[in-house]
């Protein structure tokens, strides 16, 4: 059994590539920059490539220089001039200003001799670089491939076994027949054949005759008819002229047993083009019967799938293209940078299936949409459906468009996801997920938290108005009610990189909330939480129902006192003192809030004038401190205590406070008939919210 050099291993998939082809060098390339080794088997001598040219479009250059591939340093010509298309017999039909329309694409169209651009893959794929420079494996037949197992035999009796098996076998493809629901699915003539050859442009130039039609460097020209079309462009650094020359397949003959390129007579040649133009017959004439080839243009019913288990088909062997959107080889290229996508860095050979599921989810229907239109292309079209096909093709980047395919399904894998604004960024990390999703709440058992709070007896009957409806009520009905400002620094928070921020609440005690069944849920109500950072009032506004605002928190400690100030912009409207604390001992204290409710009041807005003052969300939510306790416990590891404590808030003005003064003109309302208590606490984990839950589904 065949293998790489154990001595060149290293942590990745082993990937075997059934053709060395453009499609096949370009996945190997784009695969061993993910760490994967690969093996590449080919059963031709790789002596020689085709003699003919091939467009590199914007979207296939995207691809390339991804793989750090630039067409340039192999002679690909840069289509700046014009495409000119003509009548068979030479009168004009369109010119396109290739430099006018090249501002459309980040990258350029190329023109490349497809013997160079070979040559150049096949370097890049087993030179030294970034990954395990692939292996090689020329004269190898395949004649046999199991998905399941992602092994390949060859016709030696040898058989290759690794993590995944690619088919970039071209149109005759062993591996599509491997492939579910192919049966009876065969390659056919789409009615079409064509010539090709290359011509040196200098004897072209100096034939008085000729020279008009090749003087210009970079340009297309095109004698175009319902069924016969001559192609003439640049490649080579402009030194070669490559010529295409499509015509009914009854026009010239083809050995259907044999390779897909043939050895073609100049006469046929002559024969089939004998009505073109004069100039047209004289460069055609000048083609070397050496070098002279003939191609059956064949095509394919659309397969249903591309993968079977551990094995992916890509290029001509699962869409064959017609040669009218030059998109034979920029599809095949971008099938190479998509499988590498998807088989990113990291994958595991347990989720090779399921990702090769996704290349045929990211390529299938657009490769398939590019087949299409390349078969309409066939009939002379207009300006605007050229436009609108060009446009289509070449304005994509296959890179960017798998990843994000990725990403939505590595999204999609994670249960329970918060998913906050803007979600096309993926779930937004925060207190209680990171970055994918996935809990935090062990790693804020070393978070800390100091809490400064003055619990202070006052009017029930005012406390009452910031009840947000006749749900909410006091289980006391004397006009006496206690409530608190809390203040909470939180620090070595792991999804703030380490650091943290402060935040200061209003929290009513003794308040009820009777549901529609008429259970009744106690505990205490929070009707105003102030916090210094965005991020924490935006994910506790949108994940929690949290009534969120901003305000700057500044805090001193002395010795034995504590004091707060609480602004915004430099108005100063809160002031709040704890002096002449005294330790106590902390294990006579229990947890924050142990065996209470917090209860708080989603509300959000609907979106547009039509719907001012309706709700999009508006439902009461409990917080149920036990529950975030064992989720993540607290450690009290020092307590400090006074009732010499005070607060005053001003109210300022609207000036002052334009986004503030209704919230802090209200505050500023509320009675302190006593100081009952006043507490620092210091302490070690700091609990995610994440048990934060509706009382009651929405009537």
């Amino acid at each position: 059994m065949g293998s790489i050099d154990p001595n060149t291993a290293q942590r990745g998939l082993h990937i075997l590539i059934a053709g060395a082809g453009i499609g096949g060098l370009a996945a190997a390339i784009a695969l061993r920059q993910q760490g994967h080794r690969v093996e590449l088997f080919e059963r031709s001598r790789l002596a020689n490539e085709i003699g003919a040219a091939i467009h590199l479009t914007p979207n296939a250059n995207a691809a390339l220089l991804r793989l750090g591939i630039d067409g340039a340093k192999f002679g690909a010509v840069e289509v700046e001039k014009q495409l000119r298309i003509y009548t068979p017999t030479g009168e004009p039909l369109s010119i396109i200003n290739h430099k006018e329309e090249s501002g459309k694409w980040r990258c350029k169209w190329t023109l490349v001799h497809r013997a160079n651009l070979h040559e150049g893959l096949k370097i890049a794929a087993q030179a030294p670089g970034p990954g395990i420079p692939a292996q090689l494996h020329a004269s190898s037949k395949i004649v046999d491939i199991d998905p399941e197992n992602a092994s390949v035999t060859l016709e030696s009796g040898e058989t290759f076994t690794g993590d995944v098996v690619v088919g970039a076998d071209g149109v005759h493809s062993l591996a599509r027949s491997k492939l579910p629901g192919t049966n009876g699915i065969k390659t056919f003539s789409s009615g079409k054949n064509a010539f090709r050859f290359l011509l040196k442009r200098t004897e072209a130039q100096e034939d008085p005759e000729t020279r008009s039609v090749v003087i210009e460097n970079s340009a297309v020209d095109m004698w175009d008819s319902a069924e016969k079309r001559v192609v003439i462009y640049p490649c080579s650094n402009n030194e070669l002229l490559n010529f295409v020359c499509i015509h009914p397949d009854t026009m010239s003959t083809i050995n259907t047993s044999s390779d897909w390129d043939q050895e073609a007579s100049k006469e046929s040649l002559l024969e089939v083009y004998k009505n073109f133009n004069p100039q047209v017959l004289k460069l055609l004439g000048k083609a070397d019967p050496q070098t002279l080839k003939v191609w059956p243009l064949l095509d394919m019913e659309t397969l249903p799938t591309w993968v079977n288990g551990r094995m992916a088909v890509l290029g001509d062997a699962v869409h064959p293209f017609l040669p009218y959107r030059a998109s034979g080889g920029a599809m095949a290229i971008e099938d190479g940078i998509s499988l590498a996508v998807m088989l990113s860095e990291g994958i595991t050979t347990q989720e090779v299936p399921e990702r090769l599921q996704l290349y045929n989810k990211a390529r299938h229907t657009r490769a398939t949409t590019v087949q299409q239109m390349t078969r309409e292309s066939a009939q002379p079209q207009s300006h605007e459906q050229m436009e609108m096909m060009t446009d289509y093709i070449y304005g994509h980047d296959e890179f960017d468009h798998s990843t994000y395919v990725l990403r939505k399904h590595l999204w999609s894998q994670l249960p329970a996801k918060y998913w906050r604004q803007p979600i096309v960024f993926g779930p937004m990390p925060g207190p209680r997920q990171d970055w994918w999703g996935r809990s935090r709440a062990q790693k804020s058992l070393k978070s800390t938290f100091q809490t400064a709070s003055i619990r202070f007896k006052t009017s029930r009957t005012l406390l009452q108005n910031l009840l947000p409806n006749e749900k909410y009520s006091f289980t006391d009905p004397s006009t006496v009610a206690y409530a608190s400002f809390s203040q909470t620094k939180l620090h070595g928070m792991d999804w703030l990189g380490g650091g943290g921020y402060r935040h200061l609440g209003l929290y009513i005690e003794g308040v009820q909330y009777k549901k529609a069944d008429g259970d009744v849920v106690k505990g205490i109500y929070l009707p105003i939480l102030f916090e210094s950072l965005t991020d924490p009032i935006v994910s506790g506004r949108e994940e929690l129902g949290m009534p969120k605002l901003y305000t700057a928190i500044e805090a001193h400690e002395r010795y034995n006192s504590y004091h707060m100030t609480t602004s915004w912009e430099g108005a100063v409207w809160g002031h709040f003192h704890l002096e002449d604390l005294e330790d106590q001992d902390p294990n006579t204290f229990p947890p924050p809030n142990v065996g209470k409710g917090d209860l708080v009041y989603r509300y959000m807005p609907q979106v547009g004038r039509a719907y001012k003052g309706r709700p999009e969300a508006e439902y009461a939510v409990l917080v149920p401190q036990e529950e975030e306790a064992k989720n993540v416990p607290s450690t009290i590891k020092r307590v400090r205590t006074t009732k010499n404590a005070r607060f005053e808030i001003d109210a300022l003005s609207w000036q002052s406070l334009p986004t503030l003064h209704h919230v802090i003109s209200r505050l500023a309302e509320i009675p302190v008939d006593e100081i009952v208590s006043a507490k620092v606490v210091d302490g070690e984990g700091v609990a995610d919210v994440s048990c934060a839950r509706r009382i009651e589904e929405k009537l």
